[in-house]
């Protein structure tokens, strides 16, 4: 039995019986790969002894796909219904996850099968991401968008408080291994979730002649000829290429040069979403005050330049640095994804989400795996705390860009469609 999509919530959208499915499937799931994210880069540096250039490639291997697939999945996924290619990329990826444990218990895990089983998955999470992006819109009301949006994003950053400690200590009780089976328990999960939702999501809109390598070139001339999202785009790619050169040194940082162990190390990346906990929790309060326009400038100014506290990291109570440089632009950083999520998802007209959606985000992630292997090569060319240096303060002036184009002057972004 399926049902329509509802009015406008009058109460929360907790009450939304389709919406919680979604938000908890989904959110199990992000629990699995909080839990996944720490469980991996472990295996690869204590099972595996990884150098800091293969972490980079690590990194690398979970982002190429946006620059390989990006752009045609967003276009083939605006062809057909986005819960069934979800629900199977769950059970792929579920299956897929298996194989690393299976592999370490049988003596036989090396280091090119987690860069393949990394590289797979991520080919997943395309499609995956693309369908995820485009049917939040066909679930709950537009009105109920910034709401929605507010509440997966705050648990996801609840769920990615709970997974880095949570693998931190199942990788110190029972090794790093057996951590990975959080994952493959969490897309069974979403796909069960997702199997369960009503709604009946709408037929998509067919051309007369489909033609895969025009549905790109519209989806990508409607970024680069719109103000908003053309900057929007640049900024993230900005963002993605310094922060991920930093992110994927970040554990190896910790283990060699700080000295922490496996149960320390998952609770202290766990910071990073303690931050993006407390962004959702007052994103709402803070785009009602300022509105969203000013909103997205002050989340992206004031919150990055404190992640250069993190090289200042030492043992004992120089610890505090890197909690400090890790949660304080995490805040910005989830104000800026709810307000850039729901302007996106209201603005783009529905028979192109997917495409803008991937468009975009092949510019955002394209990048990410130029970023990790720039940082694993800058760790092994400079040390692994000059490296971070140079790339959180990369970041920091990156974040000027957000006063191009037209939102230093606007309050409220625009909350219709354009036309294309």
């Amino acid at each position: 039995m399926t049902a329509t999509l509802e009015a406008p919530a009058r109460r929360s959208l907790w009450f939304h019986r389709d919406f919680r499915l979604l938000w908890m499937g989904e959110t199990i799931s992000k629990v699995g790969g909080a839990v996944t994210g720490v469980a991996v880069s472990l295996v690869a540096v204590d099972v595996l002894n990884a150098s800091s250039l293969e972490m980079g490639v690590l990194r690398a291997m979970s982002w190429l796909p946006w620059l390989l697939i990006g752009l045609p999945a967003g276009a083939w996924i605006d062809r057909v219904r986005r819960k069934p290619v979800m629900i199977w990329v769950d059970v792929v990826s579920m299956a897929l996850f298996l194989t690393v444990p299976i592999a370490a218990w049988l003596g036989a895990l090396t280091m090119t099968q987690l860069l393949v089983v990394t590289l797979v998955a991520g080919v997943g999470q395309v499609f995956f991401s693309a369908a995820y992006g485009a049917y939040l819109p066909t679930l709950v009301h537009k009105d109920d968008l910034p709401e929605g949006n507010a509440k997966l994003a705050g648990t996801e950053q609840v769920a990615m408080v709970a997974g880095p400690g949570l693998g931190g200590v199942i990788a110190q009780l029972l090794g790093p291994v057996t951590a990975l089976l959080s994952q493959a328990v969490g897309f069974l999960v979403s796909a069960l979730c997702l199997r369960q939702i009503r709604t009946e999501e709408p037929a998509p809109e067919r051309s007369e002649q489909p033609n895969l390598r025009r549905d790109i070139a519209d989806g990508w001339r409607y970024i680069v000829r719109d103000p908003y999202l053309r900057v929007l785009a640049a900024c993230s790619a900005v963002d993605n290429l310094t922060l991920s050169g930093a992110q994927a040194l970040l554990v190896l940082f910790l283990v060699r040069d700080v000295g922490q162990d496996a149960g320390a190390v998952g609770l202290l990346i766990g910071a990073d979403a303690l931050g993006g906990v407390l962004g959702a929790l007052i994103a709402t309060r803070i785009v009602k005050r300022l509105g969203t326009g000013r909103a997205l400038l002050a989340s992206s100014l004031l919150a990055t330049p404190f992640g250069l506290l993190i090289p200042l990291t030492d043992s004992g109570i120089g610890l505090g640095f890197f909690v400090a440089g890790l949660l304080i632009p995490s805040i910005g950083i989830v104000v800026t994804n709810v307000v850039v999520n729901g302007f996106r998802q209201a603005y783009v007209p529905s028979h192109l989400q997917g495409r803008v959606f991937t468009s975009s985000r092949f510019v955002a992630f394209g990048v990410i795996p130029i970023g990790a292997l720039l940082g694993g090569w800058l760790g092994d060319a400079i040390g692994i705390r000059d490296a971070l240096w140079v790339l959180l303060f990369a970041a920091a002036l990156g974040k000027l860009l957000r006063l191009a184009g037209p939102f230093r002057t606007t309050k409220d972004l625009p909350t219709e469609p354009r036309t294309s």
